[in-house]
């Protein structure tokens, strides 16, 4: 199981707060973002430096600082994640799709036609 599919609840509120950001953020601009949820400045900066270790996030230096920035979109985090659970599956690959397909909504169906369409 890859890292990004390890992440606590701590590490999705930040991943949360980057991919709500139009651009690169200070660990000081991530903590504001998460004020209502009584955490200290350095728990909030250990989280986006495992992040970065973890490479979910991407990290450039600003005079003395980091900005920080989500590596992948939301989306794109998503479909990785897809793909690792019906990779590492012992299951049939066949089977886990129809499973999902089966249990999908009437929306999420329809999402899924177009895409079909698009790729054809």
């Amino acid at each position: 199981m890859s890292p990004r599919s390890r992440m606590g609840e701590l590490e999705q509120a930040v991943l949360e707060v980057l991919w709500g950001l139009d651009a690169p953020a200070s660990g000081r601009e991530v903590h504001e973002r998460l004020s209502g949820r009584d955490l200290a400045y350095t728990t909030v900066m250990t989280v986006l430096d495992r992040l970065a270790r973890k490479d979910v996030v991407v990290r450039e230096r600003e005079g003395r600082a980091f900005r920080y920035a989500p590596r992948l979109t939301r989306a794109a985090m998503t479909a990785e994640l897809m793909h690792e659970a019906l990779g590492g599956t012992d299951t049939d690959r066949e089977q886990a799709l129809v499973s999902f397909v089966g249990e999908a909504s009437a929306e999420d169906l329809a999402a899924l036609r177009r895409a079909l369409d698009e790729l054809a």
